[in-house]
Formats: structure tokens, sequence, C-alpha cells
């Protein structure tokens, strides 16, 4: 994929953001059954379900691509996949949806967890319940986070997945409750799962660059106090999560996601500073530590990223000179209390 210098508008980033690799492609045409992906409405969801649409047609094979959602989705259903709008703390409502051979679940709470625990442990927990039991003929990747592993010093170059989990806080509790529900059914009743742990995923209006070059433009201080993290560019996230669902297994697989460097909160900060003519600000002290992630099995099978991290933060400088848009929704990086 020819990558650009710049990008200028959200079409540009939205149709990079969802170009699906050559290896999808290729595991479209192998792989049988349809698509479902379940929490098309979130962040991530409409950029994977419309890669997952490209990337059936790509291969020039007949698949449904089913997207779900308690809320419409209008701009899937234009993009040419099926959309259905479910209620999925409603286990007679899940019991209805289309049993597909494939599927992508996407469905969590993060932001506003605090102080909101029950709500937030009935998404990450009941509804997992409600899916593993209802599909355990599937092929399950389900998208979950390197947060469930502990806090990870520097020096061990990040958590494999044979790091056993140790959660901090009840965001992180709960979605270590969500694998278990989908392991449960897995090594009980045979359904195939693949644990799909990312840490993070980058794009231009937000992630954890965009949150440091929004606080280097505005002249915010930018915290140290988790002073090194990884993260991958949104689009090969996507496209290793799609292809986990090929790595399911049962008991269930667990995959890391990210990018193959761990980068210094600090060096990015001068490097933004640089590209948008700013002194950063800086508060707090690295310790050394953070939600760290080593996603060497991932890259050995899926191949590294496509999109190098110094092009994103030169993509994101540029977006950010241009007044480009922002979701406003802060990823919290520097947090290693477990309170979102």
């Amino acid at each position: 994929m020819s990558l650009p210098a710049q990008i200028n508008s959200v079409a540009e980033l939205d149709h990079l953001l969802t170009t699906p690799c050559p290896g999808l492609i290729e595991m479209m045409k192998r792989i049988s059954g349809d698509f479902m992906i379940l929490g098309a409405g979130g962040k991530v969801g409409p950029t994977l379900a419309t890669m997952v649409k490209r990337a059936v047609d790509a291969a020039g094979v007949k698949k449904r691509v089913i997207a779900v959602d308690r809320i419409p989705l209008d701009g899937l259903k234009k993009n040419g996949l099926e959309t259905i709008a479910c209620d999925m703390l409603d286990l007679d409502a899940v019991s209805k949806l289309p049993q597909v051979e494939n599927i992508i679940y996407m469905i969590g709470l993060k932001f506003g967890a605090t102080g909101n625990e029950p709500f937030t442990w009935s998404i990450n927990v009941v509804v997992p319940y409600h899916v593993a039991r209802t599909f355990t003929k599937s092929r399950v990747a389900v998208f979950s986070t390197g947060c469930v592993y502990p806090v990870m010093d520097l020096k061990t170059g990040g958590a494999t997945e044979d790091v056993p989990a140790d959660p901090v806080g009840e965001y992180a509790m709960s979605c270590l409750g969500r694998e278990r529900m989908f392991d449960y059914y897995a090594a009980s009743r045979g359904a195939r799962v693949t644990h799909v742990r990312l840490n993070y995923a980058l794009e231009l209006r937000y992630g954890v660059l965009a949150d440091v070059a929004g606080r280097v433009a505005r002249g915010e201080p930018v915290d140290l106090t988790t002073g090194y993290a990884n993260g991958i560019w949104q689009g090969d996230a996507c496209n290793q999560a799609i292809q986990c669902v090929e790595t399911a297994t049962s008991p269930a697989a667990i995959m890391n996601i990210t990018g193959p460097e761990t980068f210094s909160i600090r060096q990015v900060a001068q490097e933004f500073g640089r590209l948008l003519g700013r002194e950063p600000i800086f508060c707090g002290e690295e310790n050394g530590r953070g939600y760290l992630n080593n996603a060497a099995r991932a890259n050995a099978l899926f191949g590294n990223p496509g999109v190098p991290l110094g092009l994103v933060i030169e993509w994101i400088a540029h977006w950010v000179r241009i007044g480009g848009a922002c979701s406003g929704k802060p990823t919290h990086f520097e947090t290693q209390n477990g309170k979102y």
C-alpha cells in the first residue's frame, strides 16, 4: 500500500484506515462462512466492519458481512453491510441473531467505568456471557486489552501472552471477566476463540499519540508518570485482529496486538514540539512502568505493521496544524491505578 505524506480529510483517513492488507484478502479466499461484527458502532467498530467488507469484495468471494450494535448503523449500511440493531443485554435478542461461522466481538465499556461499576460489569461480563453461550459453533475473535496484564517494568520488554493476567482496578478486572466467559464456553462447549489483547490503537483523532500532540499544541503539561507505551496504527490493528478469527482455538488462544517498538512519551512530545513549533511542558517523572505488551507472536504471524510509528507522528502533527477533527476522548494512558 502506498502511504501518503499527509492526510487532509476524514474521507482520506477513513479510506486508509479501512484498506485491507494482502494477507487479510488471502484469508477471505480460504476461510469458510459469513462474518458478523458485534459492537460495530464504537470507535474502532466502523473501521473494522468496513475493512471486512472491503476484504471480502477484494477477494472476489460471496460472504454476508453483518454489523450489529444497539445504535443505528446507517453509515455502514451505505458501505454495503447488513446491519442489525440489538440490545446485547437481552439474551433473547442475542439468541435471535444469525448463526454465522465467524464473529468479531468488539463490545466493551472503558471510559466512565469509575463511578459506574455495575454497568461496566454488565457490559463487559454479562454481554460476553450472552454471546459466548449463543455462538458455541463459531470462530470468535474477542477484542480485549493489554490492561488485563500487570503493569510491566520497561526492562521486561513487555508482557507476552504467557504472562498471567493480574488486572489492576475494576475496569481491567471486568475485561478479564469478559475473557473468562468465552474461556468457559471454549473449554466446555468447544467454541473456538482468540482473545485480542490490544495496546493501543493509534489514529489521527484519538489515541496515545493524539493525546500527546493535543497537549503539546495547547500548551498543557504532558504527564510522564507512564513514560513509555506501545502503539499500532488502527488500520494495522484491524487487519491483524480480523485475521485472529482464523487463529481461534478451543481452549481459547491469546494474541497480543501492538507495534514492535516501545516509545518514550517524552521523546514523542519533543518531536511533536519540533513539528508544531511549541516547547512541550512536562509534569511527573518516568517510573519505568506501564501497560507494555510484547507482540512478537502476532508480528511473526502477520508481519510488522505496514504504517511505521514515525509516519503516524508526522500525520498527527499535520492533522493538528490543519485543525483536524478530534474525538475528545482521551485514552488516560498515564493511568496506572486502573481508574478510567
